[in-house]
């Protein structure tokens, strides 16, 4: 048989369709053991893939235990929302919740998807007495820098007053100095006309760790959550710092420094909660698909750079579960030029040679394509080919070079749900009416 008519009727055979309840609950029962389960998504805006998401995610949490989801978003945006699924009377609603996301775009995460994921995750949290045993929502990214300085004093303020005013005192200069452009700032830094603060949010984070265990030995969940935020934000300012000053050094990635940043968030998280419970906690990541997947299998990878899913893998093994999703065509919700409003712009139909393009003419539809142990499928998928990943600009221009790079599937990822027409998200701030032609997953009714 030659070699294309077999990857077909592997492809074929391997592949499971979405409609089918057997394509979750083998995606589920593949996760369920797992420490880190990190869903991706191929596009910032796509409706159906934040659909799937949301849904594995619930019955991981449900059925499985999950302590929660992380996201690619900063710490104190995101928690803002775990106080509300945690049961704060202060925030009123999901949609409430949400109103912290205000750094572009914003519709990643005010979407009608996350809000609703929000409010059912409200709901379970109901039914555990004991706050530590409550399903959390929290942030890994190191962005939104006066967030964290806000965050961090009023944290502290809480728990001690007098930490409190250290705090003000070291971040009052580097507030005023980094209230610019964030990029001007770290171009600045690195010429020198700005000052570089790290030695600063060093002392103050470390100011914040030999106090630990005094804040601790106030007894409860509050004061010890109240702790630990401190600390992540204030680490997640210095990280920050950091990043857009590498934005300028060519020795060093900032991309790079970014997934080490939110591997250490992950696990000092991860950390935390077991403190909390007393016992090992299992957390999903919601990420984009180049955070989410094992960057060593793609041209990221031969740049030297590294991702969120190779540091857990080289971490954890097995115990790190990756997911990717693709589309053939559609639309998206996207940009024409940063900071500006989100649009519906049409996905145009995958290149040849691509995975997607393969997906549409030989799957026929949504199929949730197993990877994980399949040596079926790795002998087609362990050599290069062309994938595509749409962040949150969209243009006509370039497709080709902004949108696709080479990867082999198989090492890249455990799973990979494919959904071959695709639909924009809809933004809280603006919800547009469904297109005519949109049909929910066939799971979403069995939620």
């Amino acid at each position: 048989m030659h070699a294309h008519d077999r990857l077909i009727d592997d492809l074929r055979s391997q592949a499971i369709p979405l409609a089918d309840e057997a394509a979750l609950a083998r995606l589920v029962a593949m996760a369920a053991d797992a420490r880190f389960v990190l869903i991706g998504e191929a596009t910032r805006g796509t409706r159906e893939f934040f659909d799937i998401r949301a849904e594995v995610t619930r019955r991981l949490i449900r059925d499985h235990g999950f302590a929660g989801v992380a996201v690619e978003a900063s710490w104190p945006d995101a928690y803002r929302v775990n106080r509300y699924v945690r049961g704060d009377m202060v925030i009123h609603d999901a949609d409430d919740a949400l109103a912290d996301f205000e750094r572009f775009p914003t519709w990643t995460w005010r979407n009608t998807v996350v809000r609703d994921f929000v409010e059912w995750l409200r709901d379970h949290n109901v039914a555990f007495t004991e706050p530590e045993w409550k399903a959390g929502f929290y942030g890994l990214d190191l962005f939104s820098l006066e967030a964290s300085i806000e965050a961090a004093a009023a944290y502290l303020d809480g728990v001690d007053p007098a930490a409190a005013l250290r705090a003000q005192a070291y971040y009052g200069n580097f507030e005023f100095h980094h209230a610019r452009h964030r990029r001007q700032c770290g171009f600045e830094t690195m010429l020198g006309v700005s000052p570089w603060h790290d030695q600063e949010l060093m002392s103050q984070l470390l100011a914040l760790r030999s106090g630990h265990f005094r804040y601790l030995a106030r007894s409860g969940f509050a004061v010890r959550e109240a702790c630990y935020c401190a600390e992540q934000t204030a680490t997640a300012t210095r990280a920050a710092e950091r990043y857009y000053r590498a934005m300028f050094e060519e020795r060093v990635s900032p991309w790079n420094l970014r997934s080490q940043h939110m591997a250490n968030s992950l696990e000092r998280l991860a950390d935390h909660i077991h403190v909390q419970r007393g016992e090992q906690p299992k957390l999903v990541v919601w990420a984009h698909n180049c955070l989410v997947g094992d960057a060593r299998a793609t041209e990221m990878g031969e740049r030297g750079e590294r991702s969120l899913g190779t540091l857990l893998r080289e971490a954890h093994g097995r115990d790190a579960v990756l997911i990717g999703f693709s589309t053939h065509d559609g639309t998206v919700r996207a940009a024409s030029a940063w900071d500006e409003p989100g649009e519906v712009k049409p996905v145009r139909a995958a290149v040849a040679e691509s995975y997607e393009r393969l997906f549409h003419v030989v799957l026929e539809g949504d199929a949730l394509i197993p990877l994980r142990d399949n040596e079926i499928l790795h002998c087609h998928f362990s050599l290069p080919r062309l994938q595509r990943a749409i962040g949150a600009l969209e243009t006509p221009q370039g497709e080709r070079k902004s949108e696709y790079f080479h990867a082999r599937l198989a090492d890249q990822f455990d799973a990979v749900i494919h959904v071959d027409h695709t639909h924009a998200l809809e933004p809280l701030d603006h919800i547009c009416p469904r297109h005519p032609d949109y049909v929910a997953p066939a799971f979403r009714a069995r939620a």
